[in-house]
C-alpha cells in the first residue's frame, strides 16, 4: 500500500493538478490533518527536481493559509472544534500552560516550533486561543514555514538523486521512521508544555 502511494505521489508530480494537490494538504495539515505536506513534497521533488523550489512555495503558501484557519479556529471555535482537535492529541490539560507560554516567548514558540516535527496545527490552533497577535502570527508563519519547506528543497535539489535512490530501495523502513518522527513530534509537544 506505501509503494502503490508513493508511486501515486511520483505519478501526480509530472500532472498539473499536483500543486494543487500539495498545496491541498500543507493547508489541510496546518489546521486539522495529522499528515505532513513532507510526505508529498519529497517524492514530488525527487521525481521533479527542476520543480522544487516551486514545490517549496506551494508548501509554504497553503501551510501558512491554512494556519491561519487554524489560528481562527482557536480564536472562534476553541469552545467546539478547537477544543475537539486539542482533545483528540490528548492535550487538553496542556493548552493553558501552552498559552501562558506566548506572554513571554510567543515569538520563539512560533518559530521553533514551526521548523520541528510538532504539529504545527497545534501551534495555529493555540496561537488563536492565546490572542496573540494576527500580525506576528502571519509574519513568522511565514519564516518558519518557509524556512522549513525552502531548506528541504534546497537539500532535494541538492540530494534529491540519491535520495530518491534510497526511497526505491527502502521506502517502508523510510516510512517507518518519518511515523517515528511525527509522533516523537505530539511526545516533545506534550513534554514540552
Amino acid at each position: 500500500m506505501i509503494r502503490r502511494l508513493y508511486e501515486w505521489i511520483l505519478a501526480l508530480s509530472g500532472k498539473p493538478s499536483a500543486p494543487y494537490v500539495l498545496g491541498a494538504v500543507a493547508f489541510a495539515e496546518s489546521s486539522f490533518f495529522p499528515v505532513p505536506p513532507d510526505a508529498m513534497l519529497v517524492p514530488m521533488a525527487v521525481s521533479r527536481p527542476d520543480r522544487v523550489w516551486f514545490y517549496a512555495l506551494i508548501a509554504t503558501v497553503g501551510s501558512v493559509l491554512g494556519g491561519l484557519v487554524g489560528y481562527a479556529i482557536g480564536a472562534l471555535l476553541f469552545d467546539s472544534l478547537g477544543t475537539w482537535l486539542i482533545r483528540l492529541y490528548g492535550l487538553q490539560d496542556k493548552a493553558a500552560t501552552f498559552q501562558q507560554s506566548y506572554a513571554e516567548y510567543g515569538h520563539w514558540v512560533i518559530l521553533l516550533k514551526g521548523l520541528t516535527p510538532i504539529p504545527y496545527k497545534l501551534v495555529t490552533i493555540t496561537s488563536g486561543f492565546a490572542h496573540y497577535s494576527l500580525f506576528w502570527f502571519t509574519l513568522l508563519s511565514i519564516v518558519t514555514r518557509g524556512a522549513r519547506f525552502f531548506i528541504l528543497a534546497g537539500l532535494l535539489g541538492r540530494y534529491g538523486v540519491q535520495i530518491r535512490g534510497v526511497l526505491d530501495r527502502h521506502l517502508n523502513a523510510v516510512v517507518a521512521i518519518s511515523v517515528a518522527v511525527i509522533v516523537l513530534g505530539f511526545v516533545l509537544f506534550k513534554v514540552i508544555l
